[in-house]
């Protein structure tokens, strides 16, 4: 007896997030070319979100399905485990020392976002330890942050929803507000609202105990918490904190970085750099799985100076694939070579502007955007900024209408999420704003309605 795909999925497949109640809108997609994706039906979409915030160069680019091929017909894995190495491997550092911040030089592959938070955590352990400071553990995160969903990453994570059902989390973890300028309740008039946000990190070492704290950990621009921009002052005051106590400032550059706030990496705005970064996603532009850390000069130099029973005992059977460091180095080479970087910048620009108008719409909250990176987030109140009530469900009913417009991408907190590739056309920029615009007066009637009915 044959079986439709999604009754298929149902019986097998285990998504993430997963419940029964989502394969109602389920789309089955089958092609994706540049901006653009393709649903089994053959109804095509603009791709708002690359993918999940990943795919930077577009859909449908040969040159990566060639690297792939080509390297899986030499050597597609071994073990790069300490003793082995590959070619694809060395070249992919020393290209990434290149481009990543100035003192970050030396750089540790996995197989994602969530391997290389916990590489982060437990690199910051290491290296306090190997000074001497073992009780320098601890990790302070933001409220409406995203490191990744395993056990130490969903901790680290500022999103309570993820938490609920895995209880208890990691100890150790604690947040701090996010420098929301829309939302922080800024009310120290002696300093800007970026060092005021900042300065909820000093509060956090100073009640935790400098002498426990190992690290903050931050994105650049939140991205899955609704695409926080913080203020320019934000960052170089965090840098400020973290020297004063002596905790390692972590740059979770997974969503940010490879262009898409219109710099190779997110803190290079700022004029900051971390002590230790963290990446995925836009490296391979998500046709293979690949993600990493890279560490300060400082931190290499604690990391090869133990001795050989303290060494740094941390894997991944997939670190340094030698197929997926081969895919990253041909990504690179069509971002550099189309120059999709600064392509990011100039896009970005025009993004903003067109989001800026729709600022005044009924609804609007707060717009914002930095590179091909923004949000526009909806209200039932702009005067008190107050949301919906969660029962309405405004977030899917948002995902829902661009959906049926022809716009894939996510809404957070009732906050729309805009993170196309770096390839997108004005053209189609131009459309998904005008899908937005479409959209949100059409939710707001019916969340309204439903409102009043109880």
């Amino acid at each position: 007896m044959s079986t439709t795909p999604l009754a298929t999925d149902q019986a097998h497949l285990m998504h993430p997030l997963h419940h029964p109640s989502a394969y109602a809108g389920t789309r089955v997609w089958v092609k994706g070319e540049g901006a653009r994706i393709t649903d089994a039906t053959g109804r095509e979409y603009l791709d708002g979100l690359s993918g999940l915030w990943n795919v930077n160069i577009g859909h449908g680019r040969r040159e990566l399905a060639d690297a792939a091929q080509k390297q899986m017909s030499t050597l597609a894995f071994h073990s790069a485990y300490a003793g082995g190495t590959n070619e694809q491997a060395i070249r992919l550092a020393e290209r990434l020392s290149g481009l990543a911040y100035p003192s970050i030089n030396t750089f540790f592959f996995t197989s994602g976002g969530a391997e290389s938070s916990e590489s982060s955590f437990k690199t910051a352990r290491f290296y306090w330890k190997a000074l001497g400071k073992p009780d320098k553990i601890k990790v302070i995160s933001r409220q409406r942050a995203y490191h990744g969903l395993t056990l130490a990453a969903m901790s680290a994570t500022g999103l309570p929803a993820f938490w609920p059902m895995f209880e208890p989390r990691t100890p150790g973890f604690s947040h701090i507000e996010a420098p929301d300028p829309y939302r922080f309740a800024h009310t120290d008039t002696r300093v800007s609202l970026g060092v005021a946000a900042a300065n909820k990190l000093e509060e956090a070492i100073l009640r935790e105990g400098p002498d426990t704290v190992a690290a903050f950990i931050a994105e650049p621009v939140q991205g899955a918490g609704g695409v926080i921009v913080p203020p320019p002052d934000y960052f170089p005051r965090i840098r400020q904190i973290c020297d004063q106590y002596d905790v390692l400032l972590i740059a979770d550059d997974v969503i940010t970085g490879f262009g898409r706030t219109g710099t190779w990496f997110g803190l290079q705005h700022y004029g900051v750099e971390p002590d230790i970064m963290q990446f995925a996603k836009g490296i391979t532009s998500g046709y293979v799985p690949l993600g990493g850390i890279g560490v300060s000069d400082r931190i290499r130099e604690v990391i090869n100076g133990v001795g050989p029973g303290q060494r740094w005992m941390h894997a991944f059977t997939y670190s340094g694939h030698p197929t997926c460091c081969a895919v990253a180095l041909a990504n690179l080479d069509v971002m550099e070579r189309e120059g999709l970087v600064e392509r990011a910048k100039t896009s970005g620009a025009r993004l903003l502007e067109k989001l800026t108008a729709l600022a005044s719409m009924d609804g609007v909250g707060h717009v914002r955007a930095l590179g091909l990176m923004g949000a526009v987030e909806v209200v039932a109140d702009p005067g008190t900024k107050q949301l919906f009530p969660p029962a309405l469900g405004v977030s899917q009913k948002l995902m829902d209408g661009m959906l049926e417009r022809g716009l894939y991408t996510r809404a957070v907190m009732d906050c729309i999420c805009i993170a196309p590739p770096l390839v997108t056309t004005d053209a189609e920029l131009d459309r998904i704003v005008d899908i937005i615009a479409d959209t949100i007066p059409a939710v707001l009637t019916s969340a309204r309605a439903a409102m009043a009915k109880a």
